[in-house]
This record gives C-alpha cells, sequence and structure tokens, in this order.
C-alpha cells in the first residue's frame, strides 16, 4: 500500500499548515492556504511541486494564500460549493461524497457546516502512517470544525449543523489521524477539565501535550480513537459533563453539546 508523506508546520499565529505528497506521482496538496510563503517555503524545503490546493472554508486565516499559490504553481484548487462565491480563486467546487483524484488515492469530501455554513473535511482512507500510529491508518484534513480537545467556534453557522458535523467525523475509523487548523489544544484542555476533571484519559493528555509545547512540538496529529475519550465536544453523554453542567439524562446530545459550546466562548 502507498503511503503518503505528510509534512506539517506552523504558520500565522497559531494556525497549521500540512502538505501531502505521494512520492510516487509526484502530486503535492496543501490544506488550505494560511500563509502563501510559509506554504512556498516548505515545499521548497521538501523539493515538492504544488499541484493541488483543498480549501476547508472561506476564512481569511486559510484562504490568504491561494492567489499567490495559484499564480506561482497553476495548480488546481478544490473548495466547498456553498462557499464558492467568497473564496478569491476555485477550480472545481466540490460537495458531500464527492471523490478527488490524487495519485494512486482518493480523497473524500465530507460536508461539516457549524463554523461556517459550507465546512468541508477532506478524508483519505488509504493513506498510512503507521510510523505514528503503529497500524495502518486513515488521515481526515478537518480544518475548524475539530480541534484537539475542542471544536470550532459557530460563526454564522448553526449549533444543529456543528453537532451533526461532529457526528459525521465521530463516525470515522477511530484509528484516523485528524489534521486541524489550529494549535489550541493546551486552552481547550483547561475548559475539558472543567466540565470532565476526572477523566483519566484527558489528565494523560494533558500531560502530554505539556511535554510537547515544552518542546516546542505540535500537538498534532491526533487519533480519533483519543479525541472520543477527552474531547467534551464529542463526550454529551457523559454524566459527569452533564452533572457539570446541571443538565440531566433526558436532554439530547446535541443540546448538552450547544450548552457546552456557548459555555466555552464564555471560558
Amino acid at each position: 500500500m502507498s503511503h503518503l508523506e505528510v509534512r506539517l508546520f506552523p504558520c500565522l499565529s497559531d494556525n497549521f499548515g500540512v502538505l501531502i505528497h505521494d512520492p510516487v506521482t509526484g502530486v503535492t496538496a496543501s490544506i488550505d492556504a494560511p500563509d502563501g510563503e510559509a506554504v512556498r517555503r516548505e515545499l521548497e524545503s521538501a523539493g515538492w511541486t504544488l499541484t493541488h490546493i483543498l480549501v476547508t472554508h472561506h476564512h481569511w486565516d486559510h484562504i490568504q494564500g491561494l492567489q499567490a499559490l495559484k499564480r506561482d504553481s497553476n495548480c488546481t484548487i478544490y473548495g466547498p460549493a456553498r462557499e464558492a462565491a467568497e473564496l478569491p480563486v476555485v477550480d472545481v467546487e466540490v460537495h458531500e461524497d464527492d471523490r478527488i483524484p490524487f495519485g494512486p488515492f482518493e480523497v473524500e469530501v465530507i460536508e461539516t457546516p457549524g463554523h461556517t455554513p459550507g465546512h468541508v473535511a477532506y478524508f483519505i482512507p488509504d493513506a498510512v502512517q503507521a510510523e505514528i500510529t503503529g497500524q495502518k491508518s486513515g488521515l481526515a484534513f478537518v480544518g475548524d470544525t475539530l480541534f484537539s480537545v475542542g471544536c470550532g467556534r459557530v460563526n454564522d453557522g448553526r449549533y444543529s449543523d456543528m453537532w451533526h458535523s461532529l457526528e459525521k467525523l465521530m463516525r470515522l475509523p477511530e484509528r484516523t489521524l485528524l489534521y486541524v487548523g489550529h494549535e489550541y489544544t493546551q486552552s481547550n484542555i483547561k475548559f475539558a477539565l472543567a466540565v470532565e476533571p476526572e477523566n483519566i484519559a484527558l489528565h494523560k493528555r494533558k500531560e502530554e501535550v505539556d511535554r510537547l509545547r515544552a518542546d516546542g512540538k505540535p500537538t498534532l496529529p491526533v487519533t480519533l480513537a483519543k479525541e472520543l475519550e477527552t474531547n467534551p465536544f464529542l463526550r454529551p453523554f457523559s454524566p459527569e459533563i452533564r452533572k457539570s453542567l446541571d443538565i440531566g439524562p433526558d436532554v439530547s446530545d446535541e443540546a448538552v453539546f450547544e450548552e457546552l459550546r456557548r459555555r466555552k466562548d464564555r471560558f
């Protein structure tokens, strides 16, 4: 099975840039374009030529490098159809369940509205990064829908949309490696501990994250399995979280999620 090479690097104040590369065919994609110059430097360092950009949503800190990178490489830019009018350039508009050819792989499009109305995520089920997980694992690039131990703000979307988007991501294989748009993990853990202080897996994640950040390393990628154990926005069923929120067992998970997200906004 082919292996994708992945390079994760910091952009702007707290964004992540990500490049994915198939060494057999030479195709290379940037996930979003938060900073054209940073993406260009990473491409030069790797010796790769940009062929694709996969855009998750229209916020400026994810697209401001699009035009410069398009001009440099004439790459093909894929973006959510529901936000195409808000993108400075897009070649192919994508929808739920579309498949994007990428060398020997297919990139699956998952519509994940909530943070923005047209947000999408990209999933490559057959990619392998066994050196990270110890086993075969797909890759998911989730933009600002899901963060490690957190999720995106519901800006001009709806809470119900965001919850249903998270449910979609929760159904991916648990070994899936998640790449997210920002390095927010340490601050997210503070809120998570406030609502689920007895979660042993969460305390272990805090220790791991504190070590990584002390060493100047990113907290990503992370497996979905680890997020399911530690991320309160994926755990509205937790009795401890419901007790912290003073919400009873008869309230829906969606309503608990909305209350969690509102409280995180004020935290």
